[in-house]
């Protein structure tokens, strides 16, 4: 049942993913916006249905473990993995606005979920966040790029990656309209098949519900982020790898907790808190001294990052076992 759910989640995020830049190309929004927020979106969708649908469900310890598993994966495992195929260059003020982001959504979760159940105004105001940062993003780099983001000169502006996804995207808007539906469809069973899997194995390891979410889950929705930034490095795009991982964590936080609060109100597991969250910012901080120290993610960080996410995930597993 997991396994089919983690297939189902990959080919419904693919599929997806290829159809909204369809749909968007085809509506006129510039390739910078796209990059921006549909690209992004749609490869933060296999985490919002997931955890969502584990919220519907009644647990949600896996739904907030598998956020915040998924960020602390994004920049150990992913780019852990794509600095060891090719060290990861880039501007460092670039990197430290978007850690600063981060760290800064880190802590508005946090704070909340201290104070204690977040509610349907939580989710709001994270949302909103969300959308003020993008909108603040696209403007600054519209106003870097000489114009308003339009046309050709924004197309160059962006990495070649992104530029090849939309240009690899369906020309039909019908056919793009299909690949969301048929998208949305494969996430929806594959989040169910996945939650429920997650459940049993939980129950069956005598773990707890909130570690599969940090560990299990959150690998299997951190997949198609880990397959994108793998090509990247592959191609030599490694910025690619670096800013998708920076802005899943930013939709994981704001977006996906945004929404799982406004369905449905739920408090963060204290370990969660005390531990995991922290571990969550940590990761997300260090980036920073590396880049601004050694210029790159090198080879040696990216086995750092692997090493570190394999003690994690050890630890995990040798908490004491949950008593049903």
């Amino acid at each position: 049942m997991t396994g089919a759910g983690l297939l189902l989640l990959a080919f419904g995020g693919e599929v997806l993913l290829r159809g909204a830049i369809g749909v968007a190309s085809r509506l006129g929004l510039s390739p910078m916006l796209i990059g921006l927020t549909v690209v992004a979106f749609a490869t933060s969708m296999p985490e919002l249905v997931v955890t969502v649908t584990a919220g519907l469900e009644d647990v949600t310890d896996i739904g907030v473990g598998n956020v915040v598993g998924s960020n602390i994966a994004n920049i150990l495992l992913i780019l852990g993995v794509a600095a060891v195929i090719s060290p990861i260059v880039t501007k460092p003020q670039l990197v430290l606005r978007d850690c600063i982001a981060v760290l800064a959504a880190t802590l508005l979760f946090v704070s909340f979920a201290y104070y204690g159940e977040l509610s349907f105004l939580h989710g709001v105001a994270m949302i909103a966040c969300l959308i003020g940062y993008v909108w603040y993003s696209y403007r600054n780099d519209a106003v870097r790029n000489g114009d308003d983001g339009e046309d050709e000169d924004s197309l160059s502006a962006l990495d070649d990656e992104v530029a090849e996804e939309i240009e690899s995207a369906p020309k039909s808007l019908g056919i793009a309209l299909a690949l969301v539906i048929g998208g949305i469809i494969g996430l929806v069973l594959g989040s169910e098949l996945l939650v429920r899997g997650a459940v049993q194995i939980a129950r069956a390891a005598g773990v707890s519900e909130t570690v599969i979410g940090l560990t299990l889950v959150a690998f299997g929705t951190s997949l198609p982020e880990l397959a994108t930034s793998i090509t990247a490095a592959i191609r030599g795009h490694t910025e690619v790898a670096l800013g998708n991982a920076l802005g899943s964590n930013l939709f994981n936080l704001l977006l996906i907790l945004g929404v799982l609060a406004m369905v449905t109100p739920f408090e963060v597991d204290a370990a969660v808190l005390s531990f995991d969250a922290w571990i969550m910012a940590a990761v997300s901080l260090m980036v920073v001294p590396i880049i601004m120290i050694c210029g790159q993610i090198g080879r040696f960080s990216g086995i750092v990052f692997l090493l570190l996410y394999g003690a994690y995930i050890t630890y995990q597993f040798t908490l004491p076992p949950v008593v049903a």
